[in-house]
């Protein structure tokens, strides 16, 4: 049994998450239900930004808040000093209702509406990380929202692909984001930005990917970077003010995972840009990155009840419990994998192997396959492990299933940060068919 953070077990043999018995949670705000580690969850913020401090190197950590984004996340990362990507209208307006230093969020996305600029400029956040030639295009037609001239990061394609799964790739040649840097478009978009007033060209942006285990290919974007940094210096005396380098660090799931100390991404990166700012002889960047897994991936842990049991005799023993894809649609989307114990008999030995089935009307609706657990009944306590990255932020209503609630534990106390949703709130934007009347 891997235990993250906080978690620990406790004498009544319970799984326990900062310092709150998980039993009792279950029991107060009901199943299922999203539990968050703070405390890890501010380690590892702390983590990334001592790295940064030891090396003298000015930077900006900024949450990636589309692997879970809700009003007390947000205030969280606020009260670490971290700054915020968000990558919709909704995620935007989640910050400012939280309070969020609107000097510190930056906007991502590939296909940002007129509206979610106009809001965005409106508002005079901190950055836009342009993504196309049609949203620069569109910048300049609601430039008038503005307060002073639009700062600007361009999301560049270095043509690396992390070793990760076909989903998550996002630095590769062929994507859909970005401008790409061995055909000509990073070109063509820097000289469209810098021959225009309305922009403040801060620098460059990539991104390789997700679930990331080793600094190979930060090193080799860098130096991808770098290269075209050297042409732009020489050519049209271009230096990016910030170099933001994504995130994408992994977190261990299960033992096959093998994640480095975020410090040790943080490390190879900071060192990398020295060698590549001496060789060219420039002024050292502000350094950006976007971690957002990495810091609230394995602070979370779903809770569910165990209902009914289905044995398929010398094939199966399928164990079902009360929510499933509707609230982690990981496993399904991409075959992603989990770890998981009986929370309230963490410490009685594992007597059975069965696959955790989700309770949604879909054979593909299933968990975790074939995992030991100690016998399994009825009403009792299932914790999966390391669900702090979407899960909350991609559930859906699929079968007309409620979201479930999020809680907040730390030194002993739980806080619910947002309300389990009632069957009430499923239908309180639908509207009633009006029958027409059939004339004779």
């Amino acid at each position: 049994m891997f235990l993250h953070g906080t978690s620990r077990i406790n004498n009544e043999g319970h799984l326990e998450i900062g310092g709150v018995d998980t039993v009792h949670l279950a029991k107060q705000f009901g199943t299922p239900l999203y539990v968050y580690d703070v405390a890890l969850i501010r380690q590892k913020a702390r983590q990334f930004k001592e790295t940064f401090e030891k090396h003298h190197v000015k930077a900006q950590v900024a949450y990636a808040s589309k692997a879970f984004s809700s009003v007390a996340m947000v205030q969280l990362v606020h009260d670490e000093g971290l700054s915020l990507d968000v990558v919709s209208g909704g995620e935007l307006y989640t910050a400012l209702k939280a309070g969020f230093p609107k000097e510190k969020i930056h906007f991502h996305g590939n296909n940002k509406s007129k509206a979610e600029l106009e809001m965005a400029l409106q508002e005079n956040i901190g950055c836009i990380v342009v993504d196309n030639f049609y949203e620069i295009e569109l910048l300049k037609e609601v430039s008038s929202h503005a307060k002073g001239k639009i700062p600007v990061l361009l999301r560049l394609t270095p043509g690396v692909e992390a070793h990760t799964h076909d989903y998550i790739t996002t630095g590769q040649e062929d994507s859909k984001f970005g401008f790409g840097l061995q055909n000509g478009q990073a070109d063509e978009a820097i000289k469209r930005v810098r021959e225009d007033d309305r922009f403040h060209l801060l620098g460059i942006h990539c991104h390789i990917g997700s679930q990331i285990f080793e600094t190979t290919g930060f090193v080799m974007a860098i130096q991808k970077l770098f290269t075209k940094i050297k042409e732009w210096k020489e050519n049209i005396d271009f230096i990016p003010e910030v170099v933001n380098l994504g995130g994408g660090f992994g977190i261990r799931y299960t033992e096959e995972d093998t994640p480095i100390p975020v410090s040790q991404y943080v490390d190879v990166i900071i060192n990398e840009v020295k060698q590549q700012v001496a060789l060219l002889d420039i002024p050292f960047p502000e350094i950006w990155i976007e971690p957002g897994r990495s810091l609230v991936g394995d602070a979370g842990t779903t809770l569910y009840e165990v209902g009914a049991r289905k044995s398929v005799p010398d094939i199966r023993e399928y164990l079902s419990i009360d929510g499933g894809m509707s609230d982690n649609i990981r496993p399904a989307l991409y075959q992603a994998k989990y770890e998981a114990v009986l929370a309230n008999k963490a410490n009685e030995p594992n007597k059975d192997v069965v696959s955790i089935a989700g309770k949604c009307c879909e054979s593909g609706d299933m968990l975790i396959w074939d995992i030991p657990l100690p016998a399994a009944k009825p009403n009792d306590l299932l914790a999966v492990f390391c669900t702090g990255a979407y899960g909350y932020a991609m559930a859906s209503h699929y079968n007309r299933l409620t979201k479930p609630a999020v809680v907040f534990v730390e030194d002993g106390d739980a806080q619910l940060v947002i309300k389990r949703e009632t069957y009430e709130d499923l239908v309180r934007n639908d509207l009633s068919y009006k029958v027409k009347v059939k004339k004779s």
